[in-house]
């Protein structure tokens, strides 16, 4: 492992591989022509400026809780082309909704931090049916292995529909004091709701890394990365349809913006 990971307006690319051998939407491409797709995404990633990835294999539709064993051994296939070619870039994993297999993958080839979206604590419903938390496993399995890698988790998920739900910023202090995450994602459906979580979230972590999970252009990165820690991007920058190439003028854009965000916190600071 390398120094634990501390987001700075820190931007990270999701990078969806196509789907993977074994899974329903998979055709005929082999583990190492999705390796090869999986590289070059990443190149354009490095020559853009961004920060890092997330890897995700949000292409194996339909999506069940637990992983199967050939989605985590063909994930940490990918994770490690990447990580060898491309040692200086942040790396992230999730899991399609598996956040123990994500961190065991996470752990296998030296990633940053491990996302587990979905299904860190409480209960979602989904398109998969009800997902249930994976904190007391995640929490085992760092255990067990004595894993270093960061577990950032999703609160509120904006595509679940939560079960039970309660403020916000309860929510965030029980994934922190109680499941013992070490980092958030959160995102609004609008600008205007990101910003209104944020500000609730903070008034009880006040100093808990927290990325923006979604919902980021570069139109408003800007305003959102003067309170957000971070920010995955992927829809805006590849001309609205992840299947898209980045689109380097886009991510020009949205990486001024973002460089400028960090200037004025590093200021702020400084006063």
């Amino acid at each position: 492992m390398r120094e634990v990971f501390h987001p700075n307006c820190t931007v990270l690319s999701m990078i969806q591989p196509p789907p993977l051998p074994g899974s329903y939407r998979h055709i005929d491409q082999t583990i190492d022509e999705i390796v090869y797709e999986s590289l070059k995404e990443t190149e354009m990633v490095q020559e853009n400026g961004f920060d890092g990835i997330i890897i995700q294999n949000m292409n194996d539709m339909p999506i069940k809780q637990h992983s199967d064993p050939e989605a985590i051994a063909y994930m940490s296939r990918i994770a490690y082309e990447i990580r060898k070619e491309f040692p200086n870039l942040t790396m992230g994993i999730l899991m399609n909704w598996d956040g123990v297999s994500g961190l065991s993958v996470a752990d296998a080839v030296g990633a940053d931090f491990v996302r587990v979206e979905h299904l860190f604590t409480g209960a979602n419903v989904t398109s998969a049916g009800i997902l249930q938390a994976q904190c007391v496993d995640i929490a085992r399995l760092r255990k067990r292995i004595r894993s270093k890698v960061p577990v950032y988790a999703d609160v509120y998920e904006v595509h679940g529909v939560p079960l039970g739900r309660k403020p916000i910023e309860d929510a965030a202090w029980e994934a922190v004091h109680e499941a013992f995450a070490d980092g958030l994602f959160i995102a609004g459906r609008s600008v205007e709701e990101s910003v209104e979580i944020i500000k609730k979230v903070r008034t009880k972590i006040p100093d808990t890394p927290v990325f923006l999970g979604g919902g980021a252009t570069g139109d408003n990165i800007f305003e959102l990365l003067k309170l957000y820690d971070g920010v995955s991007v992927a829809t805006w920058i590849k001309n609205g349809d992840m299947k898209n190439p980045i689109d380097p003028e886009r991510a020009k854009i949205f990486m001024n913006e973002a460089n400028k965000a960090k200037q004025w916190r590093e200021s702020f600071k400084s006063e």
